[in-house]
């Protein structure tokens, strides 16, 4: 007969745990070299709405080196405390010493909700945490809100985007999440707000960490969607790969980035690092340029928070125009080049990017 094995018991998973200790909603803030992703401050807007139904406080993270003026922009964008762990150790992220740092507070400060952005960083911190706790994770939700419970109620597309699923964590604290960027809206800056700053010493010991940054390599050729204020998409009606040469140089006239649906990355016409929609990105621009784009469901709940949205189709029933402040109907590949020249012209004559954009936004305004 085989020796009967002997189960150890796993740690944080007592029965007796008294789980009404755990109060509050925590964003950990990603940030790099100092400056947070937009995703931070935007989950805090939807924390503090969280925060607010739950009557608890909302709680920030911040986590690197020299980052004393993070935790004052938590607290402008809605923090009521703010924990910092400042380290030379920890100017860049690496799983172990920052998991060691929130793992830490968690269980020292106990909060009932966790969130973090769902980054690359950011889905590597979690899964990471949520093992050693351990508690249940939900991954890249797009929809937030808590119960009468105090429970998280986590949705995120499922089933091939073709439904929102709502997941629960109803036996363990703190119940965790991480969330797309560009689908919540970050609370207006407040820099008469304050918040309270409680220092954290770092976990573990710099010999201890068995990773080391060398540096960072910038792709040249991926996009950066999440944090761009103008995007310029191309779906199936360009016809082919080439045309997106077309849309790159209305996005360097306007000072944004090429975007793209799902369509046209699994053609292979572009990478998916450029894709735009369930399956991709979710953006929250000032200036969406949507071009032979039909508009299907999954593209646009991942644009449709854009402020003003330009759709180019040449199909005057494509769903794409019921979405969008204008509409023009016609060959992308005359409208297209014409409106970079257009562009051009008005920066050669001084006006910036920005100013480009609000021309549209006055426009919008009908001034």
């Amino acid at each position: 007969m085989a020796e009967e094995r002997k189960r150890k018991p796993m740690i944080g998973l007592q029965s007796d745990t008294d789980w009404s200790e755990y109060r509050g909603v925590m964003v950990v803030v990603e940030q790099r070299a100092g400056v947070a992703k937009p995703v931070s401050w935007q989950l805090l807007g939807e924390a503090r709405r969280l925060a607010d139904k739950l009557d608890s406080p909302l709680l920030a993270l911040v986590i690197g080196h020299q980052v004393q003026g993070l935790a004052r922009e938590a607290g402008y964008h809605g923090a009521d405390r703010v924990y910092v762990c400042d380290s030379p150790e920890l100017a860049s992220y690496r799983t172990r010493p920052y998991s060691r740092v929130c793992l830490y507070v968690i269980r020292e400060y106990k909060p009932e909700i966790v969130l973090m952005g769902a980054t690359y960083a950011g889905r590597d911190l979690a899964g990471a945490i949520a093992t050693h706790l351990p508690t249940g994770l939900t991954a890249d939700s797009t929809q937030l809100d808590v119960d009468e419970e105090r429970l998280l109620l986590a949705s995120r597309p499922a089933f091939s985007e073709k439904m929102l699923a709502t997941i629960l964590c109803k036996q363990f604290k703190p119940q965790m999440a991480t969330a797309r960027a560009g689908v919540f809206e970050a609370l207006p800056r407040d820099e008469t707000r304050s918040a309270e700053v409680v220092m954290v010493p770092p976990q573990i010991d710099p010999e201890d960490i068995s990773t080391q940054v060398l540096g960072f390599v910038e792709s040249l050729e991926r996009g950066n969607l999440e944090d761009a204020d103008v995007i310029v998409a191309g779906g199936r009606g360009l016809g082919g790969p080439g045309a997106f040469s077309l849309l790159k140089e209305l996005a360097d006239a306007l000072g944004g980035e090429v975007g793209a649906s799902r369509a046209a990355v699994d053609l292979g016409w572009i990478g998916h690092d450029h894709q735009v929609g369930q399956t991709g990105t979710t953006v929250r621009p000032r200036l969406y340029i949507a071009v032979g784009i039909s508009g299907a469901v999954q593209h646009v709940v991942g644009m449709q928070n854009s402020t003003y949205i330009v759709a180019i189709n040449k199909d005057s029933e494509a769903p794409i125009f019921r979405f969008a402040n204008y509409g023009i109907k016609g060959d992308l590949f005359q409208i297209v080049p014409a409106l970079a020249q257009a562009v051009r012209a008005r920066r050669s004559g001084g006006l910036s990017p920005e100013g480009v954009l609000e021309q549209v936004s006055a426009a919008g305004r009908g001034e």
